[in-house]
């Protein structure tokens, strides 16, 4: 085993299976194994520092909440802004916001107006790619804003749950880069 690879089988053995949670049936991905272990914790930002490097992005957005644990030390890396994309409410000032529709409601994402802009291009990040509808309105919202999309960069797809379908139309011909996909 040689690069990814080797990166990709260390990532995975530090990700910790918890079964039941948060609710009867489900198989919750932990990664906090993960950023506990130093060697794995670079291995991962190394890497997504690498995507956004090869996309071309001049700024990283994570989106609420682990992709701010992974997102701020990739644009650190990448030598790149780093935008919070969250929850909304959460920002003071003046917002951009976008509305998306979870399984069972709603919810609505927030990025500060003035930290996008024409001309930037905006690699989000995230943890888990999971349904979609978090990153496809992040998505819609770096557009709303005048960025353009450079890539969606996450350290796990759970396949099985479509997302990747979801976002192909709305990425375009942005790259989604998962480093596992479960």
């Amino acid at each position: 085993m040689t690069g990814l690879t080797d990166v990709s089988a260390l990532l995975l053995s530090r990700i910790r299976d918890v079964a039941d949670y948060p609710e009867p049936g489900v198989m919750f991905k932990d990664i906090t194994p993960l950023l506990a272990d130093p060697s794995a914790f670079t291995a991962l930002t190394d890497a997504l520092a690498g995507i956004a490097e090869r996309t071309g992005a001049t700024k990283v957005v994570g989106l609420e909440a682990r992709g701010f644990i992974l997102g701020a030390p990739v644009a650190v890396r990448a030598g790149l802004g780093f935008i919070p994309v969250r929850k909304a409410g959460k920002l003071p000032g003046a917002t951009l916001s976008q509305a998306y529709d979870l399984e069972y409601g709603s919810a609505e994402i927030e990025v500060h107006a003035e930290d996008l802009a024409g001309g930037d291009r905006v690699l989000i990040v995230d943890d888990v790619l999971a349904t979609g509808g978090t990153a496809e309105a992040s998505i819609q919202l770096i557009r709303r804003a005048g960025a353009e999309v450079a890539g969606l960069a996450v350290l796990m797809e759970l396949g099985f749950l479509g997302g990747r379908t979801r976002l192909e139309p709305a990425l375009g011909d942005a790259p989604l880069q998962a480093l596992l996909t479960v």
